[in-house]
């Protein structure tokens, strides 16, 4: 069966950045409905159950471009008194209608913290190495949901 719009994929990854290993494991997503990178999905369209695919993906349909105006420099004090705040350490900052903004320390001077609010790899260039394991149709709920069920699901 092939990768296609509506079908659920279930691959087996490694990802590299720099030739080096960031992440590897399984994972099953809903194709066409954006549950993984843009350039990953595009690669895996019309592939078949048992290829394995290479697929270099460029920041543009990876995750974006670095933006300069992503990084800020706050007071210390913006952070909970009991918070390790040092370069690294991720934290959650919320946008005016609430919605959780992942944020990371970059460096911290005196009172002063420089924090970066691009994804971790925004910029970067992402090398995939892609096993497909499984192709099948979506079901009904899956498909009205916008994503995969395995394994028990509850909303």
């Amino acid at each position: 069966m092939k990768v296609e719009q509506d079908k659920v994929v279930t691959i087996r990854y490694t990802l590299e950045v720099e030739g080096e290993v960031l992440d590897q494991g399984e994972l099953s997503y809903l194709h066409g409905h954006q549950n993984i990178i843009q350039g990953l999905e595009e690669a895996l369209e019309g592939r078949e159950e048992g290829e394995v695919v290479q697929a270099q993906v460029a920041p543009e349909k990876g995750y974006g471009p670095h933006d300069p105006e992503g990084v800020q420099v706050v007071p210390l004090s913006a952070f909970p008194e009991d918070a390790e705040v040092v370069p690294g350490a991720q934290f959650y900052a919320q946008d005016m209608e609430g919605n959780p903004m992942p944020l990371t320390v970059v460096a911290v001077e005196g009172e002063e913290v420089t924090i970066d609010f691009n994804h971790p790899l925004a910029g970067k260039t992402l090398d995939f190495q892609v096993e497909i394991l499984k192709v099948r149709p979506a079901t009904p709920e899956e498909l009205e949901h916008g994503h995969v069920h395995e394994g028990g699901h509850s909303h």
